[in-house]
């Protein structure tokens, strides 16, 4: 369901050449599938110099590599590549995986863009909702300063990686996303197999936001910002709903026709996850999508219910 006219609305002089790490990711399949429907050539970077002789452009942002010939006269970029936050308990070594693989993919980007003969007419380099930090019942938009936190300092170094794109004059976004709702992956997919048991529940005491967005927002808000060129700097992807975690217990619960009376205590998640506990689970945002409804977007699934419902096919 995700809108394609909006894709189709930037090829008013014929397809574009658009370039996208992370292709095969969540985000970076479905915003592919809408622009190649909208008839414009996608490109995949990727590590594997075989696949890039098959449409796709090789790239190794640890080694610092970039086929540099195959971005000339790209018209777009997005980037989307990054160490899966969540993925596993925060070390001092996955940290600064997690911080290294944003900031060194990001600069080599923006660095390569920037030395190019003919520059892209934007780049699209995701950021995320922490970089807010924990809000507690304040709500935030585009205009706040940055948090406190790990998360927070990563989105902040991720942000200012793109700088050498921005002084080369090519117009630079940062999707600060949302807990993305999906059905095949993001946050939905470890989530339902516990509700659907009947042992889901509110995390800690349920009143951290519930910063969320359905993937097909995602996709329409990226295609704004590729197609707007009004639009730049750090845009909230979130749906307008203000929600708390206990909010989204709920209606999660009640989509799936089950029980949500099993709250996840504080000092378990500690146990289990350690310092990802109080930076991803125990706290949250409520923020606002400021600039995206001050540029016009209309999203597709502004409220929970109907968004899982949608994309859990209720």
């Amino acid at each position: 369901m995700t809108d394609t006219k909006s894709a189709a609305g930037m090829a008013g002089e014929g397809a574009l050449r658009i370039a996208v790490t992370g292709a095969s990711g969540l985000i970076g399949t479905a915003l592919s599938a809408a622009l190649r429907q909208a008839g414009h050539a996608v490109q995949p970077l990727v590590r594997d110099r075989a696949r890039a002789k098959s449409g796709g452009i090789y790239w190794d942002p640890e080694r610092g590599e970039l086929d540099v010939a195959a971005l000339e006269g790209i018209d777009a970029v997005v980037h989307l590549a990054g160490e899966n936050v969540a993925g596993g308990r925060w070390t001092d070594a996955r940290k600064a995986k997690i911080r290294e693989s944003r900031t060194h993919g990001t600069t080599l980007i923006a660095r390569t863009l920037a030395a190019l003969t003919k520059k892209p007419r934007v780049l699209v380099s995701a950021s995320a909702i922490g970089f807010y930090g924990d809000t507690g019942e304040r709500e935030v938009d585009e205009s706040a300063e940055r948090g406190e936190g790990f998360l927070a300092e990563v989105c902040e170094a991720w942000e200012a990686a793109a700088q050498p794109a921005r002084d080369a004059g090519i117009r630079v976004v940062h999707p600060r996303i949302g807990l993305v709702l999906a059905a095949n992956g993001g946050a939905l997919e470890r989530l339902v197999p516990v509700f659907k048991l009947g042992v889901g529940g509110r995390i800690g005491d349920g009143r951290q936001g519930f910063a969320w967005i359905a993937i097909d927002d995602v996709v329409g808000a990226v295609l704004l910002a590729l197609r707007d060129e009004t639009l730049r700097g750090p845009v909230n992807l979130v749906a307008p709903e203000r929600t708390s975690n206990a909010d989204f217990t709920r209606v999660l619960a009640s989509v799936l026709s089950r029980p949500a009376i099993f709250p996840v205590p504080a000092f378990a998640l500690r146990i289990a996850f350690g310092e990802m506990a109080d930076e991803a689970l125990l706290t949250g945002q409520f923020a606002r999508a400021t600039l995206l409804e001050k540029h016009g977007y209309r999203f597709a699934f502004p409220e929970l219910s109907a968004a899982l419902r949608h994309v859990l096919a209720r």
